[in-house]
């Protein structure tokens, strides 16, 4: 079945070029949107080729990259900077994981969108862990596709109920305070840690240090996986 992907090159770093959609412009009559740059991580080649097919279709989205392997994911967001990461868990060379780690310490910002074939995996887990935004089936539909490509965007985390719960189920919370649980409200809603302070009329030093407290105390290590617990547990009331 043809995709209208090209055939794959020789060489990865030929697919790199060829993976990059530029100069996509919005349609004519339609308000500027920007353009979400997106690197695509799959070993399996026919996944990866669907993938960047049902991106490129997007008018709002472009594919700047494709990698087959971990570490050849981290190295080509070193290079392009995406602003979404869709990311396998299961790839050779570095895992999915390993390549989330790599790529959180150029920039703990980083968007990375965990792609599996099933739930209930301990690499799932590890993968929120790791700082991981948003998590989809493999099977998913190409509209929950673009739905979470835009949430995490926009900074929000999408994270199954199922998820979740199992987050929760294994990290227990211990009390916030009321202003940890002002910060932990902002950071769920996608802001930065400079728009965090604005509003509270805090320094960012102060909001770091109630996020690092927040995590310790529910026992996590990224703003996703406070976030997933925090909503299991009662935490978050919007």
């Amino acid at each position: 079945m043809s995709t209208g992907v090209p055939a794959m090159p020789k060489s990865r770093k030929q697919a790199d070029v060829s993976a990059s959609d530029s100069g996509k412009k919005n349609p004519p009559g339609q308000s500027a949107k920007p353009i979400i740059r997106v690197l695509v991580a799959e070993d399996h080649t026919i996944v990866r080729k669907a993938l960047v097919a049902m991106i490129r279709q997007e008018p709002d989205m472009e594919v700047v990259a494709d990698a087959g392997d971990g570490q050849e994911a981290a190295d080509l967001w070193k290079k392009h900077r995406p602003d979404i990461t869709l990311m396998d868990l299961k790839m050779p060379g570095a895992d999915g994981v390993t390549s989330i780690e790599k790529i959180r310490a150029l920039d703990p910002n980083a968007r990375i969108i965990v792609l599996t074939t099933y739930s209930g995996d301990e690499d799932i887990y590890r993968g929120i862990r790791a700082g991981a935004k948003a998590y989809l089936l493999k099977d998913m539909r190409r509209e929950d596709l673009f739905r979470c490509i835009h949430q995490v965007h926009a900074g929000r985390t999408v994270i199954p109920a199922e998820v979740a719960a199992k987050l929760a189920e294994r990290l227990p919370a211990g009390d916030l305070t009321p202003r940890e649980l002002d910060v932990l409200r902002l950071l769920a809603l996608g802001k930065p840690n400079k728009l965090i302070a604005s509003d509270l009329e805090i320094s960012e030093v102060t909001v770091k240090s109630y996020a690092q407290s927040l995590f310790r105390k529910l026992n996590v290590l990224s703003r996703t996986e406070a976030i997933a617990v925090a909503t299991r547990k009662g935490l978050l009331r919007f």
